[in-house]
């Protein structure tokens, strides 16, 4: 049997907010950096032991990593940070507050944009070119998305280098954000996309799964 821990970022300003974040870079609230150290801390009690660390691009992400990374004193694995990690693109609703887009656009199409698998929210008019994206085929880059893309952007990621690990009886901590954990979760667990509505993942709430031999659930525990 093998374990995979999930891991959302700790409070970051814009959680503080209300704002939504996407792929912009939003740092960790005070709270936040306290929520990471408390569960690396609680990893550690544990006895919960990894050998690799699995991150997006985002800053509020990577420090959470390595915060909880130092807390269970494993401060020395790999870190492997990839854009398929990233929260799911938020598009032109970025940076806004959650209830003013609520008082623009009505509750019922913010909750379909926020909660709904195959809702995308409006568009950005081109993607963004950053440095840290430079490798990356500008078509690839979404310029919002719905959490059923992201989920297909996430796919290949967890097929080509987190499975594989898995597989072999290497334990692999997964350190992301409230969607694209969303949508992990969803695949691991079957929900069905109607179910996945109903599903929050808090700040810095360590979620371990124990897996088989094929991946499948043993075992789900919340710490």
């Amino acid at each position: 049997m093998v374990k995979l821990v999930l891991i959302r970022h700790g409070q970051s300003i814009a959680n503080k907010e209300n704002v939504y974040t996407g792929w912009n870079d939003a740092p960790l609230t005070e709270l936040g950096v306290k929520q990471a150290i408390l569960a690396g801390q609680a990893l550690a009690q544990n006895e919960l032991e990894f050998t690799d660390i699995h991150t997006s691009l985002l800053g509020r992400a990577i420090k959470t990593a390595n915060l909880v990374a130092e807390a269970c004193h494993q401060l020395y694995l790999p870190l492997h940070k990839t854009w398929r990690l990233n929260e799911r693109h938020y598009g032109a609703l970025r940076g806004l507050n959650k209830d003013d887009t609520r008082k623009i656009y009505g509750k019922h199409q913010v909750a379909l944009w926020r909660r709904s698998f195959y809702a995308i929210p409006p568009a950005l008019t081109k993607p963004d070119l950053e440095r840290r994206y430079a490798n990356l085929d500008p078509r690839s880059i979404p310029t919002a998305e719905s959490l059923a893309q992201a989920l297909d952007r996430i796919m290949p990621y967890w097929q080509d280098e987190i499975a594989p690990k898995l597989l072999v009886g290497k334990n692999q901590l997964v350190v992301a954000h409230g969607s694209t954990l969303r949508a992990l979760i969803k695949y691991l667990e079957s929900i069905s996309d109607e179910g996945i509505d109903g599903l929050e993942v808090e700040n810095c709430q360590p979620i371990i799964y124990e897996l088989d031999g094929q991946l499948k659930i043993i075992k789900k525990e919340i710490i």
